[in-house]
């Protein structure tokens, strides 16, 4: 979903709609997916600022779609939403970037999170 809005720049509520007409999910996994991406969607300028001052010589535009959008829903969730411990959350977002990029977007995701968790 934070993929499609990145791209289209179409509000969460349109991509929530299409998504959920092609996929199944429990109403408790929806709202809490819907809940990740409305927050996110509303802290972007935060979480990009914070993003970009961990990734040296990495600007948010210049960074691979899925990658930039992994590290926002890791950050938000770490930072806003804490009741993962960010240890899980990193491991989760590392898998992810592993699964839906390729091996070195898991480490660039790794060392990005891990930057911002001991910045503090």
């Amino acid at each position: 979903m934070l993929f499609t809005i990145d791209v289209t720049g179409v509000q969460p509520a349109d991509v929530f709609e299409q998504f959920w007409s092609n996929h199944e999910a429990e109403k408790d996994l929806r709202l809490f997916s819907e809940q990740l991406v409305n927050g996110v969607h509303a802290e972007l300028e935060q979480l990009d600022e914070r993003i970009a001052k961990a990734a040296n010589r990495w600007r948010i535009e210049r960074m691979a779609i899925v990658d930039r959008n992994v590290l926002r829903m890791a950050l938000y969730e770490m930072e806003l939403e804490p009741r993962t411990p960010a240890a899980v959350v990193i491991d989760e977002a590392i898998e992810v970037a592993r699964r839906y990029s390729n091996e070195e977007s898991a480490s660039f995701v790794n060392g990005v999170l891990d930057a911002i968790r001991r910045a503090g």
